[in-house]
């Protein structure tokens, strides 16, 4: 472990020859099983993408208000979009941050006899004030994705299983982006950026503006600082490959603390997962990992499906309930 906290794990270390390639397996299995969390450095993601990115972010978010609600999320019924200030929910409770939703760019599903999941599935909304946004994001989403990838074959050899385990019952990957913003707060009190959580798909891996604090990853039940590290990434695991591997790999609660006004925070987490219509199966674990398995964490306020699209539904009706207001109230209805 490091003094930030999170263990650091190099992802060059892959293509280093065998023995380096082990070492990163290793330290990935324990990384994952014991906190869950940890930045990824050696990915290969130049500064020159993340300046234009970082450039991009703040552009966008100083357009006028009407430009950005051009793309409101309520115009939307796939979840995509702006989501003005306190527009989203964890938990039931205000999560205090800006933000665009961009997924795959699929036509909608009009199938009536389509899963109720399909509703995810359609185009994006894009600011015509800002037309450079749209090539820079399919670009570092294509670029992140080969990462998860990479990762998900490390992960699958490190459990003992074949390098393309997870990808075989994978599917055409199910990515989630979102550019986010969190306003600073004059609050005495540390106030909620986003609300404790665990991540609901496979994996997410998220950037974070130079120089900037506010993520906390609860570790032994307490909530520690994981701020951002030049060149890394911080990668945690979500419900799904905890239940894959039966809870020897650990989703993990964390939260975002708003910044402390005048100042603001950009980040931008990118979610890969499978396709919607994806149960990733039970991995069949080696006999020296398989006893440390602990089970998947079980909470009757948040059930975790199987299913992917399942689970992302869940997700989106709650923490859009606007959207979902809009454009599902039968779906809400039937949850209820």
């Amino acid at each position: 472990m490091s003094e930030l906290n999170l263990p650091v794990l190099d992802l060059s270390l892959l293509d280093h020859g065998p023995e380096a390639a082990e070492r990163f397996r290793a330290e990935l299995r324990r990384a994952t099983h014991d906190v869950g969390f940890f930045y990824l450095t050696g990915t290969g993601v130049s500064p020159e993408l993340e300046g234009r990115l970082h450039r991009a972010a703040r552009d966008f978010f100083s357009l006028s208000e009407a430009e950005k609600l051009e793309i409101e999320n309520t115009k939307s019924p796939h979840f995509r979009g702006y989501t003005r200030i306190g527009g989203e929910r964890t938990q039931g409770k205000v999560d205090w941050r800006e933000q665009i939703d961009i997924g795959p760019e699929r036509p909608a599903i009009d199938d009536p006899d389509a899963p109720d999941y399909a509703v995810l599935v359609g185009p994006n909304l894009w600011p015509s004030a800002q037309p450079e946004l749209r090539p820079l994001v399919e670009e570092w989403t294509s670029l992140l994705s080969e990462v998860a990838r990479k990762l998900l074959r490390a992960w699958a050899e490190a459990l003992g299983a074949p390098a393309t385990y997870f990808e075989d019952h994978f599917g055409e990957a199910q990515t989630l982006l979102k550019i986010v913003r969190y306003p600073g707060s004059t609050d005495p009190e540390p106030q909620q950026g986003v609300g404790a959580h665990k991540d609901s798909g496979v994996l997410t891996l998220l950037w974070v503006e130079p120089g900037k604090g506010g993520l906390q990853v609860r570790r032994d039940g307490v909530w520690v600082d994981a701020p951002s590290v030049p060149g890394a990434f911080v990668v945690n695991i979500g419900e799904l490959l905890e239940m894959a591997t039966d809870g020897y790999l650990t989703a993990t609660d964390h939260r975002v603390v708003s910044p402390r006004a005048p100042h603001d925070r950009i980040s931008v987490p990118f979610f890969f997962n499978p396709s919607l219509d994806a149960e990733l199966p039970r991995i069949d674990l080696p006999a020296e990992l398989a006893p440390h398995a602990r089970g998947v964490a079980q909470d009757p306020a948040n059930p975790i499906y199987g299913l992917h699209g399942e689970n992302a539904l869940k997700s989106r009706l709650r923490a859009h309930p606007d959207v979902a207001e809009i454009w599902h109230a039968d779906l809400v209805a039937a949850r209820a």
